[in-house]
């Protein structure tokens, strides 16, 4: 069998060529992938980064998007343009569809081209995406949040409930299921999203439409699960509770989920009693899932796998038998870490520092220890909940502490100026500047969704529209002549502007 150090290094040859220096590979452009790429750039490394977006998404604040508070632009920075002034990386845009661990490559596709790139060390960060925890199909009536098209959309759907149901008021039509809002998960982010729903309904739409009252709207957050905010405890989980109630948000606890379709939801209590919502908003912030490269790469190394599909590894992060590959984030299942960004980054930056190391033959590191930051949820404005080490933290306090982690955490002093402005008219006025909605946000990934192939069978392969357009020059070609000899002949005749009749 041939060495996987020579098979990789003449893939790499005959593809790109490269300068002998160790290839790094990191699959995932989230807080995992970028930091762990930007940690490596005063290493003697080739580094390939391959993200299926071509921007780094901050996470923690899609729901400001999908609300109108932030552009996507302000969240989510180009990758190349971040990385630009790093020599030593370079960008690959495609989805990782394989992991060959014995040819150390990894194979990404992109509209069904794919590109195949060998490594000598690895960087698995490619996050988490939403669970509906065997029912996926809620989620073409109910989207995550988990993507700037996932926060696009459901900005579509939310305003175009409030249009929606102002069309049919006119018309004398009951517009309750419009104007009903449910929020699925009272994690952070249903936390979050519910407060800013019911501020847009309350205090920024409240002037705009005519012939309904937007303060009338609903807005219901529901969790199978007995409290609000479980890891942050139960003293601040009854606090949130308190809080979206004053703003007027319906919380419902131990209510699971068990059928969500075009107008409504139906959910089940404990007791056996099950209940419909008829609603047309519904957002789901309720459960992740790994990303599937943690079955991938489980299937090669016999690394067990979690309920929510994390991969076990050992204490420095490497998969067993593999200490050149590194996984870190939301993919990991390790010492019971966080599902939160603090994680990804920490561990990124511990795994390029070993890369790091090896190469410059230092001892490795002692094993990963996570420092916990502490936690932050926004409830609506001037209003957050807070917990750092032992502190317990509510109100404005709570809430300047979240505008200024998350301030520092933006990517790029231009997104940081532009979202301080952005909150400052949301928070302390009452206007949301991104409110642009199209039908194309709220309908394109169930169209694309009905095609087999996705967005791949929009585009032809290369043999098929070289034919293509072959025929189609020529054909044009004689259509072009046809009528430039018409053009010269009416000039030449000067018959332009001249009734037939009289010619």
């Amino acid at each position: 069998m041939a060495n996987p150090q020579e098979t990789s290094q003449h893939t790499s040859d005959a593809t790109a060529g490269t300068s002998g220096r160790h290839r790094v590979v990191v699959i995932g452009s989230g807080f995992g992938g970028l930091f762990g790429t930007k940690a490596l750039r005063r290493s003697d490394v080739e580094v390939t980064m391959i993200a299926k977006t071509t921007h780094h998404l901050f996470q923690p604040l899609l729901y400001q998007v999908a609300t109108g508070i932030l552009s996507e632009g302000e969240i989510a920075p180009p990758t190349r343009e971040v990385l630009s002034g790093q020599e030593n990386a370079q960008v690959l845009l495609g989805e990782v569809t394989a992991i060959d661990l014995e040819k150390r490559q990894v194979t990404s596709q992109v509209l069904g081209r794919p590109t195949v790139t060998p490594y000598d060390s690895l960087l698995v960060a490619a996050g988490a995406a939403q669970s509906y925890f065997g029912n996926d199909h809620f989620s073409e009536h109910a989207p995550g949040m988990k993507s700037i098209d996932d926060a696009l959309e459901l900005r579509g759907r939310i305003f175009g409930a409030f249009e929606m149901a102002e069309l049919g008021a006119n018309r004398g039509d009951n517009v309750d299921h419009h104007l009903t809002f449910v929020v699925v998960g009272a994690g952070p982010t249903g936390v979050e999203m519910a407060g800013q729903i019911a501020e847009l309904a309350h205090r920024t739409l409240k002037r705009d439409f005519r012939a309904i009252n937007t303060r009338e709207a609903r807005v219901i957050l529901l969790d199978a699960a007995p409290q609000v905010l479980p890891p942050f405890g139960q003293k601040l989980g009854e606090r949130t509770k308190a809080e979206l109630e004053k703003l007027g948000v319906e919380v419902i606890l131990g209510a699971m989920v068990t059928d969500v379709d075009e107008r409504g939801i139906e959910m089940k209590f404990k007791d056996g009693r099950t209940e419909r919502i008829d609603t047309v908003t519904k957002i789901w912030a309720a459960g992740v899932q790994a990303s599937s490269l943690t079955q991938t790469l489980a299937d090669q190394t016999g690394a067990p796998l979690d309920r929510a599909g994390r991969i076990g590894v050992n204490p420095d992060l490497t998969l067993p038998g593999h200490p050149e590959v590194f996984v870190v984030g939301d993919m990991i299942s390790l010492d019971n870490l966080p599902g939160v960004a603090q994680v990804a980054i920490q561990g990124a930056k511990y795994a390029a520092k070993e890369i790091d190391g090896r190469i410059r033959g230092k001892a490795p590191q002692e094993p990963f220890h996570y420092f916990d930051k502490g936690s932050m949820a926004i409830i609506s404005r001037f209003r957050a909940v807070a917990m750092v080490g032992k502190l317990r933290l509510t109100g404005v306090i709570a809430w300047l502490m979240w505008l200024a982690v998350h301030l520092v955490y933006i990517t790029g002093f231009k997104s940081r100026v532009t979202a301080l402005l952005h909150w400052f008219v949301s928070f302390l006025g009452r206007g949301r500047s991104e409110r642009t909605t199209t039908e194309q946000q709220i309908f394109a990934r169930a169209a694309l969704a009905r095609l087999r192939g996705g967005a791949a069978d929009l585009v032809s392969d290369p043999g098929a529209y070289d034919a293509a357009r072959e025929m189609i020059e020529a054909t044009r070609r004689a259509e072009l002549e046809a009528q430039a000899a018409e053009e010269a002949r009416l000039t030449d005749a000067g018959v332009r502007g001249v009734p037939a009749e009289q010619r």
